[in-house]
C-alpha cells in the first residue's frame, strides 16, 4: 500500500532545531517524540552516544545530535528531547534541542546538498528545502547513524 506522499508529490517533515539550525526528518521515519526518562551512560561508548533509555519497554540508544554535529553543549539550561526513529530494525532516540511543527513540502522543492553547506551538516543531510526565511536541512537517518564512516575519515 502506497502512502499519501507518494501519490501527491508532497512529503511531511517533523521539524526540529539543533544549535539554532532548522532540520527536518521525514515523518515516515519518526515513531515517537518523548520526554527523556532516566538515561544510562554506556561505558567506553563514543561521545555521540548519550546513553540508553527505555521507551515503552524497548531499549533505545540515544544519540546526542549536538555532539554528532560538533556543536558545544547547550548553555541555556534547556531540556533536550529525544525523537524516536528506527533504522535497520533498531530503535534510536535523536537527542535534539526542540521539536517544532510538521511541515508539508513538495518533493520538487527539495534540493541537493549545496556545495557551501557546512561539512558537519552535509555529512548527515539528505538534501535541503529553502524556506522563506531559513534553510531546512533534511536529515538522512542512515547518515546520522553511520558513525563508522566518520571514524574512518578521522
Amino acid at each position: 500500500m502506497r502512502n499519501e506522499s507518494e501519490n501527491t508529490g508532497v512529503e511531511d517533515y517533523v521539524t526540529m532545531t539543533i544549535g539554532g539550525q532548522l532540520f527536518g526528518l521525514p515523518i515516515r521515519k519518526v515513531h515517537d517524540v518523548f520526554i527523556p526518562g532516566r538515561m544510562t551512560k554506556v561505558p567506553l561508548a563514543p561521545a555521540e552516544i548519550a546513553g540508553i533509555l527505555s521507551l515503552r519497554g524497548r531499549i533505545v540508544t540515544a544519540i546526542d545530535m549536538r555532539c554528532r554535529l560538533g556543536l558545544p553543549k547547550r548553555e541555556d539550561g534547556g531540556e533536550s528531547m529525544p525523537v524516536g526513529v528506527d533504522c535497520d530494525g533498531e530503535s534510536y532516540g535523536l537527542v535534539i534541542d526542540a521539536v517544532g511543527e510538521v511541515l508539508r513540502l513538495t518533493k520538487d522543492s527539495r534540493q541537493p546538498i549545496p556545495i557551501n553547506l557546512d561539512s558537519r551538516l552535509a555529512r548527515v543531510a539528505g538534501g535541503v528545502h529553502r524556506l522563506e526565511d531559513q534553510l531546512l536541512v533534511v536529515l538522512d537517518v542512515g547518515r546520522v547513524l553511520d558513525m563508522k564512516a566518520d571514524a574512518a575519515a578521522a
